[in-house]
């Protein structure tokens, strides 16, 4: 606190006041030792090397959204974690989480399942450890079953579900963005539990299509291999 207040030439009490709320908002986390980046801000680094996904996908994640009213989210596999890189918010007025930036276990989320789903089990595992972590009751909690799900997934043709079992209350359907080297992210939209996503289930999955087609597209001969190189 004295070190921001001396460089800012703010009073202590000012600065104490913006440190508070910059750690309410995740930007700043308190140590015992003093302040240090927090999740939004570390996530940023994060963001900034998927552009080119995140430029690509946003405009069909607008559409997903106005033709579903659900929240369309973009997420990449981080070892066992998703990283959410966009979101365009529910049409509803509960918006439900995560946030950009976010971070999840991937086994936990339909988004994080419709990508480890096209990885070998070899891979699934190198990335995963048994026991799962568990964020609710619902959530799969072993490496047998969570290969038992992903099995179904590979038999419905890549599309995801899950209903609570990341976030309470929140229910996902996803499928992943593919290039011939390997999965590249994962589109999903979520909402209540009570929401019926076999109808958006068909347009997730043409929305995934269509950005892992645009972005073969504008590859060229070898389709966003420096993409998929970013989740290795």
């Amino acid at each position: 606190l004295k070190e921001v207040a001396d460089r800012t030439r703010l009073p202590r009490s000012t600065a104490h006041r913006i440190l508070v709320e910059l750690v309410r908002l995740d930007w700043l986390a308190s140590t015992p030792s003093g302040y240090r980046l927090g999740g939004r801000a570390l996530a940023l680094g994060t963001l900034s090397g998927h552009g080119e996904l995140r430029a690509t996908a946003a405009p069909l994640l607008w559409n997903l959204r106005r033709r579903t009213g659900l929240a369309a989210h973009l997420g990449v596999l981080d070892g066992a974690e998703v990283v959410y890189l966009d979101k365009i918010g529910a049409l509803a007025a509960d918006d439900p989480p995560p946030r950009v930036g976010g971070r999840a276990p991937a086994h936990a989320t339909a988004l994080g399942r419709s990508v480890l789903a096209r990885l070998t089990p070899e891979q699934v595992e190198s990335r995963l450890s048994d026991p799962l972590e568990r964020p609710t009751s619902r959530t799969v909690g072993d490496l047998a079953a969570l290969h038992r799900e992903l099995d179904r997934i590979r038999r419905r043709g890549g599309l995801a579900l899950e209903r609570g079992e990341c976030f309470a209350e929140v229910a996902c359907v996803a499928c992943a963005v593919v290039a011939p080297e390997g999965p590249l992210a994962g589109i999903s939209v979520s909402g209540p539990c009570t929401a019926v996503l076999a109808r958006a289930a068909p347009l997730v999955a043409a929305t995934a299509r269509r950005v892992s087609a645009a972005l073969a597209s504008e590859a060229g001969p070898s389709p966003a291999s420096h993409l998929y190189g970013s989740l290795a």
